[in-house]
This record gives C-alpha cells, sequence and structure tokens, in this order.
C-alpha cells in the first residue's frame, strides 16, 4: 500500500519542516525521474513511481542520521500502513542486496542493523526497488550524471564500492533498454545539471 500523492506531498513538507535539509529536494528530483521513467517504460504505473521515490528518504525527517534514516524510514511507513513504501526506505541505499555496501555511518544498534539486515536478505526486488535506486544515483537536488554523482560521495565518504559502482550503471542499462531511450533524455537532463555542494542529499 502506498499513501496518494497529495497526502505522500504533504508527509515530505512535514518531515522537512521537522529536519530542513537539501534532502527533501533531492526526494522531489528522485520522485520526478521516476515518474519519468516509469511513464517511458509503458509498463510501469508513473504515479506510484513518484510517489515511491518522493518518499525512500522520508526516514531524515527524525534528524541528521546515516543507516539510521533507512530504519526510521521504514518504520515510520510501516506504523502508518504503506508497506510498499517501507521496503523502498530500505531497498534504495542497496542495490547490491547487502548491508555491508552501505555507505555512510553504521548510526544503529547491532539488533537494529541485524533487523535491517534480516529484512533485506527475505527481499526480492521488484521493478520499482530497481527504479528507485537508478533514480537516486542520478539525482541531487536537481538531475545529474550518475558518475559525477558516485564520485562527489566517494569524495565525501572516502570509497564507494565498485560492485555497487558497477550494479548502478547497469541498472541505467537496463532501464534505457526497457524505454529503448537514453535515460538523461528521459529525465530533462540539462548541460548545466552538475552535482554541486547543495545535492548533498
Amino acid at each position: 500500500m502506498i499513501p496518494t500523492r497529495d497526502r505522500a506531498e504533504e508527509l515530505l513538507r512535514d518531515g522537512e519542516a521537522c529536519n530542513p535539509g537539501a534532502w527533501a529536494d533531492h526526494s522531489r528530483a528522485v520522485a520526478m525521474c521516476a515518474q519519468r521513467i516509469a511513464a517511458a517504460c509503458g509498463d510501469m504505473d508513473p504515479e506510484k513511481a513518484y510517489v515511491l521515490g518522493l518518499l525512500h528518504d522520508i526516514g531524515r525527517k527524525f534528524g541528521v542520521k546515516h543507516m539510521g534514516h533507512i530504519y526510521d524510514g521504514y518504520h515510520y511507513m510501516m506504523k502508518l500502513g504503506y508497506d510498499e513504501a517501507a521496503r523502498i526506505c530500505l531497498s534504495h541505499s542497496f542495490s547490491i542486496q547487502k548491508l555491508e555496501d552501505y555507505i555512510g555511518k553504521w548510526d544503529i544498534t547491532e539488533e537494529q542493523q541485524e533487523e535491517l539486515r534480516t529484512l533485506l536478505e527475505k527481499m526480492e526486488y521488484d521493478m520499482y526497488d530497481l527504479l528507485i535506486q537508478v533514480c537516486d544515483s542520478l539525482a541531487g537536488t536537481q538531475v545529474v550524471d550518475m558518475e559525477e554523482r558516485m564520485e562527489d560521495v566517494k569524495r565525501r565518504y572516502g570509497g564507494y564500492p565498485q560492485d555497487k559502482w558497477d550494479r548502478n550503471l547497469e541498472l541505467k542499462s537496463c532501464f534505457e533498454h526497457k524505454m529503448q531511450r537514453n535515460i538523461y533524455e528521459v529525465v530533462g537532463k540539462t548541460a548545466s545539471g552538475t552535482c554541486t555542494e547543495a545535492s548533498k542529499a
């Protein structure tokens, strides 16, 4: 289950008010990319894609956290009864389906880590999981080049797992094949779209 677009936008505005930051505009950029790619695929629901993109980082409502935003987002959406949004809160950070590839601080307890690991291992990714993963790699607070976005993350965190890097590029190619179009053309990336300081979401 997912909320309506209006409800999802309300939830994001509320989250942004609780914890202002670039993450909210990043979420809007991911939602826009997801909607456009889903529409171009022809067999996906653009409205669902938009809502899931908008809420993938909703755990950031609860403060400046790293792995904590995944845990908080998952449980927040489950509490509201939005199980499909909850799974995206979990899956969006793991294009390689293992907790160990997380980039950032492990700022949750060992018990919480184990809970996420178990949930992640039991998941069977669908096209919406993969869509939000690829869109998360295409968007700062605006659409950017995927490799530039990953380089920015690498600079900020001191590394980027090669298997995760390769998987993101593979997902990009997968959706381009599905759409029979260049992904940047579909999402409307302009020549000025660069990974700026403001895109650290």
